[in-house]
């Protein structure tokens, strides 16, 4: 089937087929449609935060005008003698108002990726600000009991749920991600009691539920993304988007739960099975042809590995690493097309990006 092209179009406009905005709007749209994916070489995966300078300029404002009203808001709370909780609340709900009307304008009309980014973090902060004065109780947290909090932020998640369905922008679905892994580990944490430290969240022998909780939620989220990469194999709607961002949570769950407690255990051949972990998931990420799976996850697990553990193995590995991920670049495609060969009569090749 052949393209419609420019020409094309000043030919409808010509003869009255299509006005000059229904073509505008029909070019816009294409233009949409094939994203990233136009320019790149065959194998590659499309990556987008920002379509030019003026998104920047543009996110420059907002971040600029958040911290105006948040100035705003902290001097009229602090002049206040009492009933805080509920200025904080009215000055949230005036934050969405202004939030949901400039992404009406700068997602939904102008389609502009950098503000999207931006206002979906703003939505977040305003919606946990929000929920969180008017739900939590601040006596009992400095007492590190939680027990108030998991309310406002699967509150806070939900707007962001309602976000995401008017405007779709992929970003947000990190966020949701994001917010049920925190109502997820509150949760446990009322039952349990507050993690040590940030290496009980990837710990299978840390005591408490928060590793298998990890677990549990990267395995969840991987589902979802899966679902988004099946319905576009070749990459071209924002359904690959909102699978990209859902990878980039997913990975480190799933696979520094995984590694850390492997270089945890202390087993002499730890840094082994640590490796042929990572290359099985270096496989999944191939098959899947997703490298920011796989870049999430590696990167996650050396800056942890160096921060958390010490010793001569485990710099081998982080070097290992290096070397794997350079390798895996230079020749991903090859690589792929030689899996999937024999995958043939055993995954659904259909629906998985076509090797090159």
């Amino acid at each position: 089937m052949g393209r419609v092209n420019q020409d094309d179009l000043r030919a409808a406009v010509g003869s009255g087929l299509l006005s000059e905005a229904q073509a505008a709007s029909l070019l816009a749209l294409a233009d949409s449609r094939r994203g990233a994916r136009e320019n790149l070489a065959p194998g590659d995966e499309p990556f987008e935060l920002f379509k030019g300078f003026n998104e920047i300029f543009i996110v420059i404002g907002l971040l600029i005008l958040t911290s105006g009203w948040m100035a705003f808001t902290a001097v009229d709370l602090a002049g206040s003698l009492g009933g805080y909780q509920q200025k904080a609340v009215y000055s949230s709900i005036a934050g969405a108002a202004v939030l949901w009307l400039l992404s009406e304008y700068f997602i939904r009309r102008r389609r502009m990726v950098a503000p999207a980014i931006a206002l979906s973090l703003l939505w977040a902060g305003n919606a946990g600000t929000g929920f969180t004065a008017h739900f939590s109780q601040p006596f009992m947290i400095a007492q590190n009991d939680f027990s108030s909090l998991p309310l406002p932020v699967a509150a806070a998640t939900a707007t962001i749920a309602m976000f995401w369905m008017r405007f779709r922008v992929p970003f947000a679905m990190a966020l949701i991600a994001l917010g049920v892994f925190a109502v997820a580990l509150l949760s446990g944490a009322i039952r349990a009691g507050t993690p040590a430290g940030i290496s009980d969240l990837f710990l299978l022998s840390a005591s408490g539920p928060f590793a298998w909780i990890t677990l549990a939620v990267g395995c969840c989220v991987f589902a979802v993304a899966m679902v988004f990469d099946l319905s576009d194999p070749h990459r071209v709607t924002r359904r690959s988007a909102q699978g990209f961002w859902l990878h980039v949570v997913a990975a480190p769950a799933l696979v520094n739960t995984i590694a850390l407690s492997l270089l945890d255990s202390g087993t002499s051949n730890s840094n082994f099975l640590l490796f042929a972990v990572l290359v099985l998931f270096a496989l999944i990420a191939i098959i899947i042809d997703r490298r920011s799976f796989l870049i999430a996850a590696i990167g996650y697990s050396v800056t942890l590995a160096g921060t958390v553990f010490n010793g001569e193995g485990t710099a081998v590995t982080i070097l290992a690493l290096g070397v794997f991920l350079v390798a895996l670049g230079a020749f991903w495609s090859r690589i792929r097309a030689v899996l999937l060969t024999p995958l043939s009569g055993v995954l659904p090749l259909d629906r998985l990006p076509p090797s090159h």
